[in-house]
């Protein structure tokens, strides 16, 4: 265990109620104690500020100029057009009477606006919170009522969504700011409940650039992020300057160990959303660094082209992005014949075992680089060094593909808002990390808790349980909800309801939830998510949820086939219908079932493991219905709702079957 970390604390035996906890362990770099904030730096601003003075002239904020409605190049806002916009910004916000402590919403996808509200929050010490784009209206109004909302900063787009339940919340919410324009129609319907409206050019006027700015604390509240929760309404998670603050120089503290820490010359990509912890952490950092970040057009549909366009040098994505971009490239390498692809596989398997062997990436094989892998690097634009993952567990076979054929530093970390992003992080360059989220961060410990209704021991030789933290970058509790709070922090441990095993080398492997666990009729526990994550390797599904009924002895699933995979074997079958009438086709279904089962066989699960019958729904699991959350974790009492009748049924169907 000493590779990574050493021990700070024995474990204890289980006592009084209280599971036995394994030992508490930290990062090698944070030996003689956890990473602490220099006395100087009191709260983010103070990274925007200290960039400004260093890098006035450095572009800062980029988006493409739309010509005859086609994406140009990108235009870039300087460190000291971005610091003089916001300090208007912020004084015309003290203005309209929204003084520090108060809260001002930020509602809308990530934009140069987005990040000129959040930093002239934090110039007058306003908490800022962000509105969630993809909880639909309710919870907008459920926020902005809850957090006690006085003044948003909106994106055009959402304006309809923010004036439709602005009845609701006008006794909180008095001030509303577009990030552009804003029609008189749109001022009037606002201006009848009590709301007044700014175009973003308006509210700028209001301000100055002279007032002093109010003092700050490291205590005081930056933000409260709501969280979606695969349960019940959302919580507010209250983070502190201080634990802010502390995530973004322990990630740069371990870049500057492990790798390169970022520069002025770096250029982000943004277009993980802004309301969640990662991007908001990341492009924090860039601040700091002076780095540029450029923002996508906000459409899917040109997202790769906005890469190439920006050509970035450092880009964060989450598993569902990095499984498209690594599919598109199979495709193509599938397209290209058979001699290119034996040709890819024994320049991938070379390279693989130099890695393997333990060669740096740019050691690995650097000829290979150039004459093979150079145009999977071209897809990102062909300059990004540091890929980073997190949000979700990366597929083994994703994260080594992309570890040999991108030509940079991949890191995968694990995170959750309470934790102030990551609080795990994999060592640039220690190939035996891969498969795992690393080690803590250098201002946490952790530990693991022993969950004995699943089955895991975290004194065992191979020590599984709930992973605890503790440190610098933990939240302050949820906003006005201190019996959840109570719930999760214990003993000054967080409880993250993530089961995680203690790797030799100290690196930790997510391997479970601590709700996702089911029992089977027969005594078997089953932990779904890891099964469901071996199962959507299989290429002919999109997404897959597994449900097993504790009074049954087996477990059924509802499927979302891949589209063409599915027509292409109607096809060859000689089926007709489209794709709707295909997903309810019984030799389909057949079909389906047994290449899953296929795929677990070659993993290796259990005869319990495998799957008795399948559902094959056409419509991707979606927020709407509210099956899944905004980041992709199904929501799985929802979903059994929506699906009880065709569970019911599948358990009828496979009993008629059984041998």
């Amino acid at each position: 265990m000493e590779d990574y970390v050493m021990k700070v604390e024995e474990g204890r035996p289980a006592a009084d109620g209280k599971p036995s906890a394994g030992l508490a362990y930290r990062c090698i770099y944070a030996k003689d104690g956890l990473m602490e904030i220099p006395p100087a730096l009191i709260s983010p601003w103070d990274f925007f500020s200290e960039s400004v003075k260093k890098f006035p002239k450095n572009p800062m904020l980029g988006r493409r100029l739309l010509k005859d409605g086609m994406a140009g190049g990108y235009s870039w806002l300087t460190y000291q057009q971005v610091y003089d916009t916001t300090i208007a910004i912020g004084s015309a916000m003290r203005r309209r009477g929204v003084n520090p402590g108060d809260k001002c919403g930020i509602y809308g996808v990530n934009c140069p606006e987005w990040i000129m509200a959040m930093e002239a929050c934090n110039s007058q010490a306003i908490t800022y919170v962000p509105l969630y784009d993809s909880l639909g209206a309710n919870a907008v109004e459920f926020i902005i009522n809850h957090a006690e909302v006085s003044i948003a900063f909106v994106h055009e787009s959402k304006f309809p969504a923010i004036l439709s339940c602005l009845s609701k919340c006008a006794s909180n919410l008095k001030t509303i700011v577009s990030f552009g324009k804003v029609s008189d129609k749109q001022k009037e319907a606002a201006e009848e409940l009590g709301v007044t409206c700014f175009s973003w050019e308006e509210f700028a006027l209001l301000g100055d650039s002279d007032g002093d700015l109010p003092p700050k604390k490291k205590t005081d509240t930056l933000t409260i992020m709501y969280t979606s929760g695969t349960t019940g309404e959302p919580k507010g998670v209250i983070l502190s300057n201080g634990a802010f603050m502390s995530e973004v120089l322990s990630m740069d503290q371990l870049l500057r160990e492990t790798d390169k820490a970022g520069t002025e010359e770096d250029v982000y990509f943004s277009f993980l959303p802004l309301a969640h912890i990662f991007d908001q952490i990341i492009e924090t950092y860039c601040i700091y660094s002076g780095s540029s970040i450029g923002f996508w057009q906000g459409d899917i549909r040109f997202l790769i082209e906005d890469l190439v366009v920006l050509k970035p040098t450092i880009f964060c994505g989450v598993p569902r992005v990095f499984d498209r971009i690594y599919t598109g490239i199979m495709d193509k390498i599938s397209a290209g014949g058979s001699l290119k692809k034996s040709l890819f596989q024994i320049a991938y398997n070379y390279k693989l075992r130099n890695l393997e062997k333990g060669l740096k990436q740019e050691e690995a094989s650097p000829l290979l680089d150039k004459l093979v892998f150079d145009k999977i690097r071209q897809g990102f634009g062909g300059r990004v060094r540091l890929i980073l993952s997190g949000a979700a567990p990366l597929p083994k076979h994703i994260e080594e593909f992309l570890r040999v054929t991108c030509c940079c530093v991949l890191s995968q970390g694990y995170g959750l808002t309470e934790s102030c992003g990551g609080c795990f992080t994999s060592i640039a360059n220690v190939f035996p990390m891969i498969g795992t989220v690393g080690v803590p961060m250098t201002t946490i410990e952790a530990r693991l808790e022993s969950v004995p209704e699943m089955g895991y021991d975290a004194l065992s030789v191979v020590p599984r349980g709930e992973i605890c933290l503790r440190g610098n970058t933990l939240f302050s509790g949820y906003h006005k909800r201190q019996d959840l709070t109570n719930e999760v922090l214990v003993d000054g441990w967080f409880h993250t309801g993530d089961v995680g095993e203690w790797q030799p080398n100290g690196a930790m492997k997510i391997i479970d939830r601590k709700k996702n666990i089911f029992k089977l009729s027969q005594g078997e526990y089953v932990a779904v998510e890891s099964l469901e994550s071996t199962y959507s390797q299989c290429p002919l599904i999109t997404s897959i949820w597994v449900y097993g009924n504790s009074f049954e002895s087996f477990l059924v699933a509802v499927v979302v086939p891949e589209r063409k995979a599915l027509e292409d074997w109607a096809v060859n079958s000689e089926e007709k219908g489209d794709f709707t009438l295909l997903c309810n086709n019984p030799k389909a279904r057949k079909y389906i079932l047994d290449e899953l089962n296929k795929t677990a066989k070659q993993h290796n699960l259990r005869g319990f493991e495998m799957l008795k019958a399948v559902s094959l729904e056409p419509i991707p699991f979606d927020i709407d219905r509210d099956l899944i959350t905004p980041t992709f974790k199904l929501k799985r009492p929802q979903l059994l709702k929506h699906y009880k009748d065709c569970i019911d049924q599948l358990y009828i169907e496979a009993k008629g079957t059984k041998s």
